[in-house]
C-alpha cells in the first residue's frame, strides 16, 4: 500500500506503515550477508555488529554501539537485510530467530508503529501514551478489509473476525494475553469499538436517542469502567492492572448488527483486599468510594 493509498488513514497514516520514501533509502542501504551479524550484549541482550576476522571457531566483530568483543562463532545470528527493517509480518523474515524479532519490534516501537504481525498473531507494544491510531477514520479505512491489505493493527483483526463470522455463520474468538502493563485492558476495549462501530444499527440509535437511554454499544462500551473500578488495581508494573480475568460474549443479528452482550468474570485476586504489597493498592472502587465524591455510598451526604 503506497503512500497515496495510506491517505484514508489521514494523521494515522505515520504510524501505521513506514512512508515510500523511507522504503527506498533501506534498500539503499549497504549490507554484507557474511558479516553483518548480531552478538550477544549484556545490557541489550543482542546487538548489530559487523565481522572483522574469524580464527579458531572465535570471531571478532565490532559492535554498533562502538565496542569490539570476541565471541564463539556458534553464538552469531544473521541479520537480515536493510530491506526487512520495520517489516510488518515477522513470519516473512528471512531470518527468524530472537534479535531478528525484538530488533524489529525496537525499531517499529521508536516510529511509534505499536502494531505488528506475527504469522496469525499480532504483536502490541504498550507506548504508555495515547496515539492517533483509533479514531473513525481509522476504522472506516480497516473496515471491509483482508488483513494483507492494511498495516497491522487491533482493528483489521476485529474486522477480518467479523467478516468471517458472517460469511462462515461461525462462532469468532480473539484471545488477548500478555505481561501486566502489556496493554491487554486498553485493547480489549477497541476491539468493543470496533464493533460497536461497525455494527450498530442506525434505526436503533434512533430510539435510544429518542427514549433518552444509552445505545446498546454505549452499554457495552461503559460497562468497562465498572468492572475495572471493582477489579483493578495499582500494582508495582501498572497502575491499572486487572487483577481479574474477563470473557466477553458479543452477539450479533443475523444482519451482523449487535443484538446482546454478556461477560463473564473469573480468577479475582480476593486476596488484594485484605493485603498489598508495599507501593501497590486495593481495588480502585474503595478509593473512590473513600474519596467522598459519592457522599451517599458512605451512608451520610452533605
Amino acid at each position: 500500500m503506497a503512500d497515496a493509498h495510506m491517505a484514508e488513514f489521514g494523521t494515522a497514516a505515520s504510524f501505521l506503515r513506514k512512508s515510500d520514501k523511507e522504503r527506498l533509502q533501506a534498500q539503499t542501504v549497504p549490507f554484507d550477508l557474511k558479516k553483518d551479524i548480531f552478538v550477544p550484549d549484556p545490557v541489550e541482550e543482542f546487538v548489530k555488529a559487523k565481522i572483522t576476522s574469524r580464527e579458531g571457531g572465535k570471531i571478532t566483530a565490532d559492535t554498533e554501539n562502538g565496542k569490539t568483543v570476541v565471541v564463539k562463532e556458534d553464538s552469531i545470528l544473521n541479520q537480515n537485510p536493510p530491506k526487512f527493517d520495520k517489516i510488518e509480518d515477522m513470519a516473512m523474515l528471512t531470518f527468524l530467530h530472537e534479535p531478528a524479532v525484538l530488533y524489529n519490534l525496537k525499531e517499529r516501537y521508536a516510529a511509534w508503529m505499536i502494531y505488528t504481525y506475527s504469522g496469525l498473531f499480532c504483536v502490541t507494544v504498550n507506548p504508555y501514551k495515547l496515539l492517533p491510531v483509533y479514531s473513525a477514520q481509522v476504522v472506516n479505512a480497516y473496515r471491509g478489509k483482508k488483513r494483507s491489505e492494511a498495516p497491522p493493527h487491533i482493528f483489521s483483526i476485529s474486522d477480518n473476525a467479523y467478516q468471517y463470522m458472517l460469511t462462515d455463520r461461525e462462532n469468532q474468538s480473539i484471545l488477548i494475553t500478555g505481561e501486566s502493563g502489556a496493554g491487554k485492558t486498553v485493547n480489549t476495549k477497541r476491539v468493543i469499538q470496533y464493533f460497536a462501530s461497525i455494527a450498530s444499527g442506525s434505526s436503533a440509535k434512533k430510539d435510544a436517542i429518542a427514549s433518552g437511554k444509552g445505545t446498546l454499544e454505549d452499554q457495552i462500551i461503559q460497562a468497562n469502567p465498572a468492572l475495572e473500578a471493582f477489579g483493578n488495581a495499582k500494582t508495582l508494573r501498572n497502575d491499572n492492572s486487572s487483577r481479574f480475568g474477563k470473557f466477553i460474549r458479543i452477539h450479533f443479528g443475523a444482519t451482523g448488527k449487535l443484538a446482546s452482550a454478556d461477560i463473564e468474570t473469573y480468577l479475582l485476586e480476593k486476596s488484594r483486599v485484605i493485603f498489598q504489597l508495599k507501593a501497590e493498592r486495593n481495588y480502585h472502587i474503595f478509593y473512590q468510594i473513600l474519596s467522598n465524591k459519592k457522599p451517599e455510598l458512605l451512608g451520610r451526604s452533605e
